[in-house]
């Protein structure tokens, strides 16, 4: 049987979702639970602790639905999934909830409580031009981040700071500008995207 609450937190995901990413990118939400992960999966996460395990089932499980594929989606040997052939996509997760969206081309998305940033991470993750927003858009700021390293990486395979993007916010967009080259994004090449708050979430992405 269904929980109406349960129901309810989804489609609200959904529908945030739907602000962020335009079709024909698909985008599915699953409630991390107790999910079977494939034998692929498996050597991923056969050290993690429970909580892992089950946000990285439910990750996927939320990836086989946007895809409409009953397929296995490893973890590459630097943690990056391995999509099937002609497929790329992101996976976040947070608040007892995984998001995977799925289409073809760059995609970066990032799922967030909302809630305001940890003060005690702020200098970590905010340029001194960013400093000055409140804590509830400082998170927003860390999203955008998130989503676009995650489009990013792909392409770069490279490893980088926060400090490495500065975020400049829009009313329901965002745009991510490297601060330095990184493989083939030159210094002050752009990464556009949108977020929608609601529902105690944020939902950042890039497409």
């Amino acid at each position: 049987m269904s929980n109406p609450d349960t129901d309810t937190t989804r489609r609200q995901l959904e529908t945030l979702a739907a602000q962020v990413f335009r079709p024909p990118l698909r985008v599915a939400v699953v409630a991390i639970g107790s999910i079977s992960l494939k034998p692929e999966e498996e050597p991923a996460v056969e050290r993690a602790v429970e909580r892992r395990r089950a946000e990285f089932a439910a990750g996927r499980q939320a990836a086989r639905q946007a895809m409409g594929r009953d397929v296995a989606i490893p973890m590459a040997i630097d943690r990056s999934p391995v999509w099937p052939e002609g497929v790329t996509g992101s996976i976040s997760h947070a608040g007892g909830w995984a998001m995977a969206a799925v289409g073809e081309g760059t995609i970066g998305l990032d799922l967030e409580v909302d809630a305001d940033l940890p003060e005690d991470i702020r200098d970590t993750v905010l340029l001194p031009q960013e400093r000055d927003l409140d804590p509830r858009l400082a998170r927003v700021v860390f999203s955008a981040k998130e989503a676009a390293y995650k489009a990013q990486y792909p392409r770069s395979r490279a490893l980088f700071g926060f400090e490495t993007l500065a975020i400049t916010l829009g009313d329901d967009s965002f745009r991510a500008v490297f601060q330095r080259d990184v493989g083939p994004f030159a210094a002050g090449h752009v990464i556009d995207g949108r977020f929608a708050i609601g529902a105690g979430f944020i939902v950042t992405g890039t497409q």
